[in-house]
């Protein structure tokens, strides 16, 4: 059994659940280091997680926002930030203008000129997105403002990974994951339910291969 964990976690359970994943000994040995500490550390507990972070990363293979959408896909999806479809056409295809756009005086950022939304975009296992969450993930894990300054560390595996369970910790995920509702954990990830279907199929799949 790994140490912190109160049913046997191994890293042949990890590969089963994330077979796309590289470099699977050291997602594998970050989480043994990193979710005890979040009290990730029942079944239901690292199901929920894995299953959610699953969905959220493409199989902990994606981990920075893709943000390269058409004109006609802006229009779609953040109707509210463009006046129309010829504003529109001169952001598509352009991912730091788009995020600078869609990103901007919200979750602390500055106006579009600042550059914040680029600069805090999506990123991670749950995507961090917004100046003040990468404020308060960069004060949780150094008490300084590591992250803030290099928000392309939250991209790599490791903080990727942290900056999840942080996330995890501070919207009270490990009291849905008792529950078994992944419904509201969903709603409380994703602000809505999308992949909600597949999340629960993780779910399930999950709690499956870690009770093997």
């Amino acid at each position: 059994m790994a140490d912190g964990f109160d049913f046997n976690f191994t890293k042949e359970h990890l590969h089963t659940l994330i077979p796309r994943a590289k470099d699977i000994d050291t997602w594998y040995t970050d989480m043994c280091e990193a979710l005890p500490q979040y009290d990730i550390h029942t079944l239901p507990r690292v199901a929920a997680f894995i299953a959610q972070c699953s969905h959220e990363s493409g199989g902990f293979t994606i981990l920075q926002e893709n943000l390269n959408y058409k004109a006609p896909a802006l229009i779609s999806l953040f109707h509210t930030h463009f006046s129309g479809l010829d504003e529109a056409l001169h952001y598509e295809h352009n991912q730091e203008k788009i995020a600078n756009r869609i990103y901007a005086n919200r979750m602390g950022n500055g106006d579009e000129a600042s550059g914040d939304g680029w600069k805090y975009h999506g990123r991670g296992l749950i995507q961090l997105t917004g100046k003040a969450n990468y404020a308060k993930f960069s004060h949780a894990a150094f008490e300084d403002t590591t992250i803030l300054d290099n928000p392309d560390h939250v991209a790599q595996p490791y903080y990727a990974l942290y900056s999840a369970c942080w996330f995890w910790n501070e919207n009270s995920l490990n009291d849905l994951a008792d529950a078994q509702d992944i419904k509201q954990m969903t709603r409380k990830i994703n602000g809505g339910y999308i992949g909600l279907d597949e999340r629960i199929h993780n779910y399930q799949t999950a709690l499956q291969v870690l009770q093997g």
